[in-house]
Parts: C-alpha cells; sequence; structure tokens
C-alpha cells in the first residue's frame, strides 16, 4: 500500500509540473518522469526547449502554453520500438550531456544538464525492463505455443560514450564566438556614434561581423 500511495503521489506531481500532460495520455498510460531539456529530431529548423517525459508506454517531448498565443509541441517516441540509448559526453561541454536515443534509423537528439540526463537515462532503462520487457517475455511465451518460428522483438541495447571534439567545433565555442561577435559589433557601434568618426569604430564592427559569419557557417557545417 506505501509504495502505491507513493506512485500516485509521484504521478500527480508531474502531472501538476507538466501543464496539460494528463490531456495526452493515452489508456492506461501514466508518467514515470519529467525534466527539462532540449529535444531534436531533425525535424524543427532548430533544437527545442521541452519537457522530457517518460511514461511506461512512450518518451515525449512536450510543452504546451497559452499566452501569448496557444501552442503545443508535441513528439513521441513509443518504448517498444527504441532500438539503442546511449549517453554521450561531449568534450568541451562541462555542464550538458547528450542522449541519442534510436529508433531504427530515425535518431532524436537530448540536451540535459548531467543530474538530469542521468536520470534521464536511468528512467529510459528501468521503463523499458518493467513495462516493455515483460510484456515481450509474455509474446514470446505465447508465440513460442503458437508459432515457434516467431522472432520476437529487439532489445534495446545501452550504452555510455566519451565523444572528443576540438574547441574551434565545439557548440560551446560557436555560443562565444557569435556571442563576442555581437559585442564588437554594439561597441564598434558604440564608438562610431560617440566619435563621429567611422573610421575609429569601424575595425571593431567589421570584427564582430567577421566572428557572426564564421559562427554561422560552423553550426551549418555541424548540422
Amino acid at each position: 500500500m506505501p509504495a502505491t500511495h507513493d506512485k500516485t503521489r509521484s504521478i500527480e506531481k508531474i502531472f501538476r509540473q507538466v501543464k496539460r500532460l494528463r490531456e495526452q495520455m493515452q489508456p492506461g498510460e501514466e508518467p514515470v518522469l519529467a525534466i527539462p531539456g532540449i529535444w531534436d529530431s531533425g525535424k524543427q529548423q532548430r533544437s527545442t526547449p521541452c519537457d522530457i517525459v517518460v511514461t511506461n508506454q512512450r518518451l515525449l517531448g512536450y510543452f504546451s502554453v497559452v499566452l501569448p498565443r496557444p501552442r503545443l509541441f508535441l513528439e513521441e517516441l513509443p518504448l517498444a520500438e527504441i532500438t539503442a540509448v546511449s549517453l554521450r559526453h561531449k568534450t568541451y561541454e562541462p555542464l550538458f550531456r547528450e542522449l541519442q536515443v534510436s529508433v531504427g534509423k530515425r535518431k532524436v537528439y537530448i540536451r540535459a544538464p548531467r543530474r538530469h540526463i542521468e536520470a534521464l537515462y536511468s528512467a529510459l532503462r528501468e521503463a523499458n525492463e518493467e513495462y516493455v520487457t515483460a510484456a515481450q517475455a509474455t509474446f514470446e511465451d505465447a508465440s513460442a505455443s503458437a508459432d515457434p518460428a516467431t522472432i520476437p522483438p529487439p532489445t534495446t541495447v545501452y550504452g555510455r560514450h566519451d565523444i572528443r571534439t576540438t574547441f574551434e567545433n565545439s557548440p560551446l565555442a560557436i555560443i562565444l564566438l557569435f556571442g563576442g561577435g555581437l559585442v564588437l559589433e554594439i561597441l564598434g557601434f558604440a564608438l562610431w556614434v560617440a566619435t563621429q568618426n567611422i573610421q575609429v569604430g569601424l575595425p571593431l564592427f567589421g570584427a564582430g561581423i567577421a566572428a557572426v559569419i564564421t559562427a554561422t557557417l560552423l553550426r551549418r557545417q555541424r548540422k
């Protein structure tokens, strides 16, 4: 009884934390974990900050807002279809970790601070073992008695990887380059206005534009 009570409290806490999530639940579906993160499935032009939700049936990237206008973001990966989960630590990204979740050839990348991504990795593994593997075992037993040639669903592969990248091509370097370029542009323009001499502010302004263009090109190359 206490365990059931704690589970109910945890579910209700997630529903309070993630607005209107209850409306998106399927029959028999319950949330297991919700963390803030960045979802990138390649479907959008850019990554989407949202809630990352693990349920007993799906992995969701989700948010729902009313103001300034109603917006809903919802992408899902059924737990039973996930073939691989890789927790990746990239050099020069000390604060964030990345989770690569594969469904066949489709890949979704989730980025979040280390403690959140570790919790997500564990929750996905536990949900897979508790809800999916148990269902697969029942399916295999039934299939074996009915048709011995039936092939069981694939097992999800979990792993951890360190990815070494040069600082020049890292997301942190691109952000610093882009931000530094904007600062230089502002300083150059401010000097131009203050001195009424374009030759004083032009070098800084030009260096800022070059930095922003370089950062933009590097970001496109990473894609």
